[in-house]
């Protein structure tokens, strides 16, 4: 019982974060936070950061759902992921 609550406890303060993470990002990029939270996710993934890369991958669905001004355009998000590459973060 005190497992579960505990992993309970745990997913909610990871929504918090994820929350709080999106609503920084909209604050400081606006239209372009969906775009540097998925710079920041492929970041984690290339650096073999699993949990960072989930956490981000979360925060770009998070400006998704609450910023309705955010740009979300596949073909700039497969852009920032070749960048990204390219630099090898």
């Amino acid at each position: 019982m005190f497992t579960a609550f505990r992993r309970w406890v745990e997913h909610r303060r990871a929504i918090r974060r994820w929350q709080a993470d999106a609503r920084r990002l909209i604050l400081a990029e606006e239209v372009n936070a969906y775009y540097e939270a998925q710079r920041r996710a492929t970041r984690a993934r290339l650096q073999g950061d699993a949990g960072e890369f989930y956490h981000w991958a979360k925060v770009a669905a998070e400006v998704g759902r609450i910023a309705p001004q955010a740009a979300m355009d596949i073909d700039a998000v497969r852009a920032i992921v070749a960048e990204e590459e390219r630099r090898g973060s």
